[in-house]
């Protein structure tokens, strides 16, 4: 590959993050009272996965990390696998317990669940308030109507959709985008070669969910570097 093809990858990369923590900030945070955030974390469990998922277990516990000054974050797991195969946990306050939880999940092969994900999502925020839904795949196999109209549903609830995209399947991309836009949430790819990344952005989410845009701008504070740099585009852009 030419020097020349690499930085237009990289600008392109550099400009879909930009453009992921942009939407973050401009996600209207709803008031909760002084509770812990509340976030569905949601993955993909099927057998293509199964190369990246002992790395996303290590990085979702930076979630927990980044928002205990905020009033903490509550997380929930899902996954999907094998044949019509989904499961949700407790709700966690403690990154030790869901890791745990996580560690125990072994993936296996199977068609995608993206609908049985959003429906629960719905389910969830029915009963009591859900202040995010972070997702992580790497590929569709579904009706993309029927994923359009729950996700729509899961928007008028108030809960946005943050969709990690792993790789950059055709097929899936138009519906994760979707996904994210009709839930007013936001779409990003990653590659597994770039975990901090990954890091930076589960954390900007979970920042959010537990404190809103003004704790998102203090975390691009205290993080510095690109993390700063980048929450720096995003604050401008959502005043």
């Amino acid at each position: 590959m030419s020097a020349d093809r690499k930085d237009l990858e990289k600008t392109a990369a550099e400009r879909a993050v930009s453009d992921f923590l942009s939407q973050v900030a401009a996600t209207p945070k709803r008031a909760s009272g002084g509770a812990a955030g509340r976030l569905i974390f949601a993955m993909d469990a099927t057998a293509s996965r199964e190369p990246t998922w002992d790395q996303a277990a290590e990085i979702q516990s930076s979630m927990f990390l980044e928002t205990q000054a905020l009033g903490g974050l509550a997380v929930q797991l899902c996954f999907y696998r094998g044949f019509q195969e989904i499961h949700w946990s407790e709700w966690y306050q403690d990154s030790d317990a869901l890791l745990k939880r996580m560690n125990a999940v072994y993936c296996a092969a199977g068609l995608t669940q993206i609908g049985s994900v959003l429906a629960h999502a719905i389910d969830e925020a029915s009963r009591q308030s859900v202040d995010a839904l972070v997702f992580v795949g790497d590929c569709m196999e579904e009706d993309r109507d029927r994923l359009a109209d729950l996700a729509g549903r899961l928007g008028l609830l108030g809960v946005p959709a943050f969709v990690f995209q792993e790789g950059r399947d055709p097929a899936a991309e138009p519906v994760f985008r979707d996904v994210a836009r009709l839930t007013g949430g936001a779409w990003c790819p990653f590659d597994a070669g770039s975990p901090q990344l990954l890091r930076d952005l589960l954390s900007a989410v979970a920042v959010y969910a537990a404190g809103g845009r003004k704790a998102l701008e203090r975390y691009g504070r205290e993080r510095g570097g690109a993390v700063l740099r980048l929450t720096d585009q995003m604050t401008r852009k959502g005043a």
